[in-house]
């Protein structure tokens, strides 16, 4: 473990909440924050849990504006940049630098497929033109596009590119990466892949970055501690855990489904409301009763307490 390394441990791919008129909730952003904190986990902001690509400007930017102000002491700030407008992209990223973010995240842009000169091209072009801490993001569910491995082990040679994040579900990949980065003391590598997370982190990866710790953030905080101290058999315990509450809202939904529910959930314990930006929409009442009967259930059996 690179503790050296700033780039590393517990970050939250933040909900984006909102109210019913789709502007963004800002009782919440603190409310999740707080809890964040709490929990001693960093936000990721604008991510594909916190639905970027539906997102007006605006809303970005207030989400923006908002999270560095409430970033508590020792928390980092990471923040998505991706547009499938190149201009976007690097204002965002010019914005973000500016309002306390510590690192950019970003993935290939959603629509043409790349190739792998074009994609290249395209992240030396946002090193060059962003000009702060740069974080490559590979997540082929979104993007119908899987970033080569080797590509990233170029591009994280130069100065501003500090880690990737690697959601592919791909366990060989996740294993050739770990043999790439677990020992770069100047790069570091996040799992996004809630499944795998404790397989990640005792074969050397630098942190996670789980959308179920929207709902539980102590969860993954006590999984990464109790995998400094060394206690693996607690690595995998709450790895067990962690699939429990993932597959409450994901098993069954598609992605876009499965960010409405995680949304009741948090509801649930008091976090956000459950409203979605079109073109992702609410299922009916009956999922919804479900939902909440099922996390009920499961922390009384499971004795969690979020």
């Amino acid at each position: 473990m690179k503790l050296q390394n700033k780039y590393r441990g517990i970050v939250i791919p933040a909900v984006t909440p909102l109210t019913d008129k789709f502007e963004l909730d800002k009782v919440a952003v603190e409310r999740m924050f707080a809890n964040f904190a709490q929990n001693q986990v960093s936000a990721f902001i604008l991510g594909t849990t916190g639905e970027y690509a539906s997102l007006p400007f605006n809303v970005k930017t207030d989400y923006i504006k908002q999270a560095g102000r409430l970033k508590a002491a020792g928390q980092m700030l990471y923040a998505g940049i991706s547009s499938n407008s190149y201009p976007e992209t690097v204002d965002l990223a010019k914005f973000s630098l500016d309002n306390g973010a510590d690192a950019l995240v970003v993935n290939l842009p959603a629509y043409y497929k790349l190739s792998e000169s074009q994609i290249m091209e395209y992240f030396e072009q946002l090193i060059k033109d962003c000009q702060g801490p740069l974080i490559i993001y590979n997540i082929p569910a979104t993007t119908h596009m899987s970033i080569p491995l080797r590509l990233i082990d170029e591009l994280s040679r130069h100065e501003h590119v500090v880690a990737t994040k690697d959601s592919e579900r791909n366990d060989e990949r996740l294993k050739q990466a770990l043999e790439l980065w677990a020992g770069r003391e100047d790069f570091s590598y996040f799992l996004g892949w809630a499944a795998r997370s404790a397989t990640a982190l005792v074969n050397g990866a630098d942190g996670l970055v789980p959308s179920s710790g929207n709902l539980h953030p102590g969860l993954y905080r006590d999984m990464y501690q109790a995998f400094l101290s060394g206690d693996h058999d607690k690595v995998h315990e709450m790895q067990a855990q962690s699939d429990l509450i993932g597959n409450l809202y994901q098993q069954g939904r598609t992605l876009g489904e499965s960010l409405w529910a995680l949304k009741v959930l948090m509801q649930e314990e008091g976090l956000c409301q459950p409203n979605v930006m079109p073109p992702l929409q609410p299922q009916s009442a009956e999922h919804e009763t479900a939902l909440r009967e099922g996390l009920q259930q499961l922390m009384a059996q499971e004795r969690f307490v979020f």
